[in-house]
């Protein structure tokens, strides 16, 4: 069942099983306050079993642009298209929060991001990335990261 992610109010529905949940919410949350603030845009995300092709795309982006697999399981996840912009964001039990964004009007905007939640450790499938910091009043202290998509999705 679809979730509107509320940011005024943090919670850890449907993310309950992560060793980091209260600061995947926090992250999640994070995502949500910018989206509606520069879009308008709700940001509603359902269970990973409900999102799999969703989860598919992000996957074979990945697998395709890096060799990279996620090892964690994915819990929740959403795509959706605003100004011109596909995005998909999956959120993975370990804190993992991996966003895809593509431009559909044959722009340039096409990058995959990685945010992990204050309190992991970086994945083994990411230790080749350099993390920035970012501090958020949501979730912490977020670590990011992106590539640029070379090919066609």
């Amino acid at each position: 069942m679809p979730y509107t992610v509320d940011f005024t109010t943090v919670s850890t529905v449907g993310l309950e099983s992560s060793p980091v949940a209260d600061a995947l919410a926090g992250l999640r949350a994070n995502e949500a306050r910018y989206f509606r603030n520069k879009y308008g845009h709700d940001f509603t995300v359902e269970p990973a079993g409900d999102a799999e092709s969703t989860v598919d795309w992000v996957s074979r982006i990945l697998e395709e642009e890096r060799g990279i697999v996620i090892s964690s399981r994915p819990l929740e996840a959403t795509a959706f298209e605003v100004a011109n912009i596909r995005f998909a964001y999956v959120f993975y039990e370990n804190g993992l929060a991996i966003n895809v964004m593509y431009s559909v009007d044959g722009s340039d905007k096409r990058a995959v991001g990685f945010k992990l939640s204050e309190g992991m450790d970086i994945p083994e499938e990411l230790g080749s990335f350099k993390f920035a910091r970012q501090k958020s009043k949501l979730a912490g202290t977020i670590r990011g990261s992106y590539f640029v998509i070379k090919n066609e999705c």
